[in-house]
Parts: C-alpha cells; structure tokens; sequence
C-alpha cells in the first residue's frame, strides 16, 4: 500500500518511495474521486517532476508540471499538452483502490 485514498486531497497531488529508493519514485495525483498514479521521471530526460516533495500540479490544479522543464501534462492521460516532450506520456504505474480504501501498486 502507498496511502489510503482519502489521504490525498481532491485536487491534490503525492509522491511516494514505494521501494525505499531515498526518493520519491512515483505519484499520485487525486482529481474528481478518481486516482492516477505515475512513474516520477519526465519523458523529456527523465528528470523527477516536483520542485518540492508532493508538489507535481500546476497552481490551478488541472495538470501536471515538470518543474524542471516547464512541460505540462494532462492529469488523466498523462500525455504531454506543452513543453519539450510534447506528445510524450509519462509512465503509468498499475495500481488499484481497495474496497476499503487502500491504494495498492500492482
């Protein structure tokens, strides 16, 4: 389990080190009850994405931002709108919401 869904603010976004890594290696990004999980590295150069810890949303709260390179990404597709990897995705990380809750990596 990374977090339990209610853990994440609608709107929100988390990272996480679900390996024990020393870094954040993945996120979340709750939107509209629905959770998204992605690898934290930008397809431009594989760069991690927040520019402090669980800070991955742009200030209006409907993308996802590089904070290195300035690219911009939608929440639900994780493909890039703006930016230097335009038309790139970021990397989806299978996962799943439990019944009571849990958010599980698969």
């Amino acid at each position: 389990m990374v977090c339990r869904f209610d853990e994440i603010p609608d709107g929100e976004s988390r990272g996480f080190d679900p390996h024990e890594a020393g870094r954040d290696t993945v996120f979340a990004v709750r939107h509209y009850d629905r959770v998204w999980v992605y690898r934290d590295a930008c397809p431009h150069e594989g760069t991690p994405m927040a520019w402090r810890r669980h800070a991955y949303l742009n200030a209006a709260r409907d993308r996802i931002v590089c904070h290195a390179h300035g690219a911009q990404f939608e929440i639900d597709s994780g493909r890039c709108t703006l930016g230097p990897c335009l038309g790139q995705s970021l990397q989806r990380v299978p996962h799943l919401v439990t019944a009571d809750g849990e958010i599980r990596l698969l």
